[in-house]
């Protein structure tokens, strides 16, 4: 008789692998599969401009590789924000980069470290490389400076900070930018992910390009997937000195960015009114959004201050974020809800349409008053 092949060893993912815990993404259903409206992955409301539309459909053949380089697209960055295209590269997303960030200058026996409260994936990207995720306490839902300063040790390799931070929308100013980095040691690769920065007021930026521009350890991180509607083409990208760039391109995949998402991104990027239509209706409905939630402050509903195109909204009264979660999806609406990174407490609302953003603060009022 032959051996089963059960009784073989199969092969085994290595010890640090097995300790993630994959990414859960948005929501896009009710428990039934009944489809709702998606307000629980921060995607632009206003979908994606006509430029980047039209260029996607004038694309070359798929049968055709993209170009490697991405160079149309590193010249338009580089262009926009003031860089050198040199010291832009590309990514399938910002997550690539992240990843790559993690995976190029740490691995089994460093530390990774990231605020509590920060985005998932950065946790992900340091077991995947097997080194040890170090978390900092919080500031009230906040970066704060100072406890990440406090677990910098020898092993340190990494340090990410988002900025605006998802999921609580806080934002660290210049000022505390510049802090952080000057008391980092300059073998620390300091990662200052911008997912969200063209949301930020230009009279607020925090200064990183800057810094990623005249420091070895600095390299920022954007992406196509928020204001320029993009998050179905998956552009991100990052900017940092030559040798980091270097190393980063010696791992990311050789043709990550398709031809579609050179193409769409390009024209997004050209296409100022979408921008600024994107930014400044981000701007006005969060404010009253944040204004309708507030006045149900007696009811123990309190949303964060946010820079981001979302507003992280704790529940500190009788109305539960679980009551509140599905009282907003039986009225077809799903947001994010996150007790998986420790924030069982709240609700992520995605600044959406102003009739959306309505009809959720009058459910939660309703909801509030009946739970007393």
């Amino acid at each position: 008789m032959s051996e089963t092949t059960t009784s073989k060893p199969a092969p085994a993912p290595k010890p640090w692998i097995k300790a993630i815990h994959a990414y859960v993404p948005g929501k896009s259903a009710g428990a039934d599969g009944k489809p709702l409206i998606k307000l629980s992955a921060n995607e632009n409301p206003l979908g994606t401009s006509e430029a980047a539309l039209a260029a996607r459909q004038e694309t070359v053949p798929p049968s055709l590789y993209p170009d490697p380089d991405s160079r149309a697209l590193r010249e338009a960055i580089a262009a926009r924000h003031g860089l050198e295209a040199a010291r832009v590269v590309m990514g399938t997303g910002s997550d690539e980069i992240l990843n790559l960030a993690a995976q190029g200058y740490a691995g089994p026996g460093d530390e990774v470290i990231y605020v509590r409260y920060g985005f998932a994936v950065y946790d992900i990207a340091a077991r995947r490389c097997g080194a040890v995720p170090v978390v900092a306490p919080d500031a009230d839902y906040g970066t704060d400076v100072d406890a990440l300063l406090g677990r910098v040790t020898e092993k340190t390799r990494v340090v990410f900070l988002a900025n605006p931070n998802n999921p609580t929308g806080s934002y660290l100013p210049k000022g505390e930018i510049a802090r952080l980095h000057a008391a980092l040691p300059s073998d620390v690769l300091l990662v200052i992910d911008q997912a969200y920065g063209e949301y930020v007021p230009a009279e607020d930026e925090d200064g990183a390009f800057a810094l990623a521009a005249t420091h070895e350890n600095v390299l920022v991180t954007r992406t196509f997937s928020k204001i320029f509607g993009l998050a179905g083409e998956r552009v991100g990208w990052g900017t940092g000195a030559p040798a980091i760039i270097d190393t980063l391109n010696r791992i990311r995949g050789p043709f990550n960015v398709s031809v579609t998402a050179q193409a769409s991104a390009l024209a997004a990027l050209g296409d100022t009114a979408f921008i600024e239509r994107s930014f400044t209706h981000n701007l006005e409905e969060r404010a009253r959004f944040v204004g309708k939630l507030e006045a149900l402050g007696n009811h123990g509903l309190r949303p964060l201050p946010s820079q981001a195109n979302f507003v992280l909204v704790l529940f500190e009264g009788s109305l539960s974020a679980e009551a509140a979660y599905n009282g907003l999806a039986e009225r077809g609406y799903i947001v994010r809800w996150l007790p998986g990174q420790g924030l069982p407490q709240a609700l992520r609302f995605t600044i959406g349409k102003r009739v959306d953003m309505d009809a959720m603060a009058d459910a939660l009022a309703e909801m509030a008053e009946a739970a007393g």
